[in-house]
């Protein structure tokens, strides 16, 4: 019973440590990347549709996107839909493919984005936080209901907070890498 409310746990703490990452791969550097564009869903024939699905998304060199949609007839509604996103990136339509050109970003909006990525980092930190909590409050009820050892909730508990650290660690982790990458001129 222990040992599966932990693994629930530690598992439920990798699934924030994802969600983290997916969150900051949204968040734009200096260079172009694809998993910028994995949030944009467009109207395809009335049905929202991942940008993915729907086109070819390459990145010919850091500072351009280029997005060529399979059926051509997608083209104007692939360009609304990244309008409409606000990437703070406006689409050139050529006819067959659409580019997007990434700026370089200005020192204050390096900052903050900082700020942004913190957020995220503080918001993953209270999901793992509330992951503890769930399961610490677990143990205690089965160490009352007896089920339990004093030694053996304690041991538990040891082990939980050891996973909430490494867990939170690795989320400072990958935060300082993507700060590196965004304050990189």
């Amino acid at each position: 019973m222990v040992t599966e409310a932990l693994e629930n746990a530690e598992r439920r703490m990798r699934q924030s440590v994802e969600s983290l990452k997916k969150e900051l791969a949204t968040i734009r550097t200096g260079r172009a990347s694809s998993a910028f564009l994995d949030n944009v869903m467009v109207d395809y024939y009335g049905v929202l549709t991942p940008l993915n699905q729907l086109a070819t998304i390459t990145v010919p060199q850091g500072d351009l996107i280029i997005v060529q949609p399979w059926d051509r007839q997608a083209l104007s509604m692939v360009e609304k839909a990244l309008l409409k996103a606000n990437l703070g990136l406006t689409p050139t339509n050529d006819g067959t493919v659409i580019r997007l050109s990434i700026p370089q970003l200005t020192e204050d909006r390096r900052r903050d984005l900082v700020k942004q990525v913190k957020r995220h980092l503080e918001e993953g930190r209270v999901a793992v936080r509330n992951v503890r909590r769930d399961v610490m409050e677990k143990l205690r009820a089965m160490e009352r209901d007896k089920e339990l050892s004093k030694d053996e909730a304690q041991r538990a508990q040891n082990d939980l907070r050891k996973h909430t650290d490494f867990f939170i660690s690795e989320m400072e982790t990958i935060v300082a890498t993507k700060e590196t990458d965004l304050m990189a001129v």
